[in-house]
Order: structure tokens, then C-alpha cells, then sequence
């Protein structure tokens, strides 16, 4: 998950009303919101710390094997972008229920076992007669926020699943900036691979677990109904569906499209380019995928690399019919306000990202209109309805987080190593829907490797790390070695001209 979530408390805001003029003859009665904005709204959980794809079609309608009705587990998901989509749980034994939020984008299956704040009811391991400590301690640190506590196993009933299955669980015991205001879940489902797994990729992951011990096929689908409704902490919450072992065709339209998984780590992809409106940005495709380009449902917003970043509000900024819009409300720290009844959506372009087809000569593009990425936040004495913008930039990587999931209905095809993109059902708003897929489009002319070049992944770089800190100790030894002899030896006196001083690293 790349974390950037929870709520916004709204305490004492002050607004200064400015006005903005279209292009057109329109005069939009714009107010910008300025004052205690908490971006811990914007849930970013994207741990600090990994084959190719092929195949043709999965559709599966019921699992083969009837272990599970699909149907069964529609709706089975509470919540929305600003505070996660989370899903009841059952643990231990006798069963102690919690909500758990739904993160693709983590690997570790955790809850909070100790009171706090934010949270109404935690696990109690010590009424669980089924809970096993391993006695191993584990960390977690997300973009924003970290948990530490200690790892054990436990049974734990899934609705619509069958059986019991035996998970390793997290049970979190400290946190900061973990648990917000105004969040109803009181534990993280990380859904991702092992390698992101914490300590170490020897820990099991939960959907791993669930296939193993109960035979489903290894394929879970996801739906989040949050399209363009408010994500303020009074709002009522969305909901959506979390269907593990295969594809419901209910919760979506037209046809399935599917892009590669390039590594299995985060369910990493690999964007082509990206549209404002009709505009191709034209930037190298590698800049889309630097470091990397991954599908997160634990990300409340779209987050961009900063160059692409900057591409897209400018290009927004040119192509939206608002003129001289502030820089506070791009970068985040501002809300934008038009008058009760107004809504600024028609004065925005549409969003597209190009991904790579399973036919790796073709690509296909899933577009979001404005509706999904100018997000209704909360309205002021009920005259002003205030937006914000749902797009970010990023040092780690593209991140199609939920601004950009909340359109589709998501398969993240783990058998086929691919993720599946369909026109969501529910991404309607006003009775209009708020996304669009299209292709198949040539892919000729990109690169063949769009994510090649890219930053060096995280687990890699530790070892490098280690790798220099050992040369660094060993460079420092002859150095001490060579001044110890230095009254014995002044024709080997270590100068400022001497090769090894003038090429060290500094």
C-alpha cells in the first residue's frame, strides 16, 4: 500500500474566495479552502522495500471446482477512497470479528492486537486458544506511517470461503500514523507477493495461504464503489467487492483487457504513455515506469513520477476551460469551492493510461473522466461544495491507486501473471459512467521494454549496499594501515595527488 490515508478533520478552515474565469464566457464561482488540509486523508501504503506474463483469456463466471459462489461475495466491502475498503473478518477461536482493510499493495496479513485511539476493538490473542506466537518481532514502514508487533499463526474464517484456513498473522502491538481519525478498520490484508513480505519473504502471505490450504484458484478480483462520491469522515460509506478464486461477470461491462504482470512483487505493470484529454504527453515511456508502475488499492490517489507529474498539470492546466488555477490545489494543500449545486467536472479533460497488452505489440487504454480524479471532500454552512485533486507526484513509482481503480473492476489474475481492467459497474455517477476502456492500439511506437533502466529494486539494493559498506571498511584499513607507517616510510606518504584520495567516493 502506499499510504496516504484516513480522514480529514476539518477544524477551524478559512477561506479566501477567489474567482476564477473560463476561457469560455462561463464565470465560475471558484473559492479556494485553505487551512488545516490533513492529507492523512490520502492513504499511501506502500511498504519501504518483487515474470513476465502470457496467455489468453480468463473469464472464469463460478469457480470450477464449486468450492466457492462468487455471487456470495458480492458487496462484501465497506468504505470508500479517503478512509480504504475493508471487509469483515473472523479470527481465532472462539471468533473475534474486525474489519480489514484490503491492500494490494502489501504483503502481511495484520491487525491490532493492543488498544488505541482511533480504534474501537483490537485481537486478543490471550482469548484466542488457537493463536501460536512464532516469538519473531516484525516492522513495517509505509510511505506514511509504520506499525511494529510480533508475528503468530491463527485460524481465521473468510465469508464465502470455506473451512478455516491456518494465516500467519501480524499482530500489531505499536503504530504510528497507522490507525487515523475516522477510519473503521483495525487491520491491513496485504495482498501482494512474498518478496514484500515482513521480515523476510519466508512469511506467507494470506491469499497464498487461502489457495494452498483450500484449493481455489489463484485469482482475486476486486470492485470499489467509491466513483465520484464525498470522502469526507461523514459521509456513508461506498462499499465494493473483494471476490477471491475467480471473475464475477455481474460487476462488469463490456470486455476484459488484461496487461502483463512484469514482476511479481507488487503487481507491477507497464504504462505505455498517458493522455490529457486528446494530448499525448510525449514523454519517453520510461518515465511512466521509473522505479516502478504498480496497481494499489491501498493508494487513495493516482501518483505520478514528478516529471510526469508536472506533464499532466500543465497540460491540464491548458486544456481545463479554469484560468490562472492556484498551485496549492495541484500540490494538495488547497480545496477548490464552487457554490452548492454547482460541480466543476465539466470544465476538466479526461485522463488515459496506455498499458501493454498480453499481445505485447498492442496496448490498450483505460480513461477516467474528471468525476474520479475532482473528488467532492465536504461542503462549507451548506453553500460551497469543495473538491480536491486526486492526483499526486511520486519519488517511488507510478501508483494507479484508487482514483484511477474506482472505474474498473480489477483482476489481478495471479495463475496467468496479469491484471485484468473492465468497466466497473457501479463507476457511475449522475447516472453517468466515469470510465472507458479502449484498444486494442499498436504499440510500435514505444519502447519494447518500457520498464527497463528503471531504478534498481529495493531488495537489490541492500545487498549493494552491504556490498559498498564492506569496500568503504576495507579502503579505510589500508588507509589506517598506510598512516601507521608513515614515520617509518615518508616515500609512501598518501597525498592529495595520489590516485587513491583523488578517485575516492565521496
Amino acid at each position: 500500500m502506499a499510504y496516504h490515508k484516513g480522514s480529514i478533520p476539518f477544524g477551524a478552515l478559512f477561506i479566501m474566495l477567489c474567482f476564477g474565469m473560463a476561457k469560455s464566457h462561463y464565470t465560475i464561482p471558484l473559492k479556494i479552502f485553505i487551512g488545516t488540509f490533513n492529507s492523512s486523508l490520502d492513504l499511501d501504503l506502500t511498504p519501504m522495500k518483487r515474470i513476465q506474463a502470457s496467455g489468453n483469456g480468463l473469464s472464469l463466471a463460478s469457480d470450477p471446482a464449486g468450492i466457492v459462489n462468487f455471487l456470495d461475495m458480492v458487496n462484501n466491502l465497506q468504505g470508500d477512497s479517503g478512509r480504504g475498503y475493508y471487509m469483515e473478518m473472523t479470527l481465532g477461536t472462539p471468533g473475534q470479528k474486525l474489519n480489514i482493510l484490503v491492500d494490494t499493495g502489501s504483503s502481511n496479513f495484520a491487525v491490532a492486537a493492543a488498544a488505541h485511539p482511533f480504534i474501537t476493538h483490537f485481537f486478543n490473542t490471550a482469548l484466542s486458544s488457537t493463536y501460536q506466537s512464532t516469538g519473531r518481532g516484525v516492522v513495517v514502514k509505509y510511505t506514511q506511517g509504520n506499525w511494529e508487533g510480533e508475528l503468530g499463526t491463527d485460524r481465521v474464517l473468510i465469508p464465502s470461503i470455506p473451512g478455516t484456513p491456518t494465516i500467519n498473522i501480524a499482530t500489531i502491538l505499536s503504530s504510528n500514523a497507522f490507525f487515523l481519525p475516522g477510519v473503521n478498520w483495525q487491520g491491513i490484508l496485504g495482498l501482494a507477493y512474498p518478496l514484500l513480505a515482513q521480515p523476510d519473504s519466508s512469511v506467507e502471505p494470506f491469499f497464498n495461504s487461502v489457495v494452498r490450504q483450500t484449493g481455489i484458484p489463484d485469482v482475486f478480483s476486486l470492485q470499489m464503489c467509491g466513483a465520484g462520491l464525498s470522502a469526507s469522515t461523514t459521509a456513508d460509506p461506498a462499499g465494493g467487492s473483494l471476490v477471491m478464486g475467480g471473475v464475477e461477470p455481474t460487476l462488469y461491462s463490456g470486455s476484459m483487457w488484461y496487461t502483463p504482470i512484469k514482476e511479481e512483487w507488487y503487481y507491477q505493470v507497464e504504462v505505455l504513455k498517458l493522455e490529457v484529454g486528446d494530448q499525448n504527453l510525449n514523454l519517453d515511456c520510461k518515465e511512466y515506469n521509473q522505479d516502478k508502475a504498480i496497481v494499489d488499492s491501498g493508494t487513495t490517489l493516482l501518483r505520478l513520477p514528478v516529471n510526469v507529474f508536472s506533464a499532466v498539470v500543465e497540460a491540464i492546466s491548458k486544456t481545463s476551460l479554469i484560468q490562472d488555477f492556484t498551485s496549492g490545489f495541484w500540490g494538495g494543500t488547497k480545496l477548490a469551492c464552487w457554490l452548492k449545486g454547482e460541480t466543476p467536472w465539466r470544465f476538466f479533460p479526461k485522463l488515459s493510461i496506455y498499458l501493454r497488452a498480453t499481445n505485447t505489440s498492442q496496448s490498450f487504454k483505460i480513461s477516467i473522466l474528471p468525476q474520479l480524479y475532482i473528488q467532492p471532500i465536504t461542503d462549507v454552512d451548506g453553500r460551497l461544495n469543495c473538491f480536491r485533486f486526486g492526483i499526486s507526484s511520486s519519488a517511488n513509482g507510478l501508483v494507479i491507486g484508487a482514483t484511477v481503480m474506482e472505474g474498473f473492476y480489477v483482476i489481478f489474475d495471479r495463475a496467468e501473471k496479469r491484471v485484468g481492467f473492465a468497466v466497473s459497474r457501479c463507476a457511475v455517477n449522475g447516472g453517468l459512467a466515469v470510465s472507458e476502456i479502449l484498444g486494442p492500439f499498436s504499440s510500435a511506437d514505444v519502447a519494447s521494454d518500457c520498464a527497463a533502466g528503471g531504478l534498481l529494486k529495493e531488495p537489490l539494493l541492500w545487498v549493494i549496499s552491504y556490498a559498498l559498506m564492506a569496500v568503504c571498511a576495507v579502503v579505510l584499513l589500508i588507509l589506517l594501515l598506510l598512516l601507521s607507517c608513515r614515520h617509518r616510510d615518508r616515500s609512501r606518504e598518501i597525498t592529495d595527488e595520489s590516485s587513491l584520495v583523488r578517485h575516492r567516493i565521496k
